[in-house]
């Protein structure tokens, strides 16, 4: 009998650019291998999947490719952050009290 596959989707965004890429992908599929099988690394200059933080439905996983897809899953890659949401709340409370 022939492995099942699962139906799954990959997302990845810039400001400018935005893919969702659906497959099918064999049962166990791990995020970091669905991503790869996507191809969206080649749509998007510098994405290294390897280095990428990945996330199921805004969720975090912290280790890819070691989390096995179920069927229906998206895959989101995320963007580094270019700032610290905590630092930037910080450095903006500091300007107003120094305002006051």
């Amino acid at each position: 009998m022939a492995d099942a596959n699962i139906h799954v989707e990959v997302a990845y965004a810039l400001p400018e650019k935005q893919r969702l890429i659906g497959l099918d992908v064999p049962e166990g599929t791990t995020m970091l291998e669905a991503a790869r099988l996507s191809g969206i690394a080649e749509q998007f200059e510098g994405l290294d999947l390897d280095k990428a933080a990945m996330g199921l439905f805004g969720k975090v996983v912290a280790n890819p490719g070691k989390q096995v897809l179920q069927a229906g899953e998206r895959v989101e890659i995320y963007r580094p952050l270019k700032a610290d949401p905590k630092l930037n709340r910080k450095k903006r409370a500091q300007e107003k009290a120094a305002k006051s």
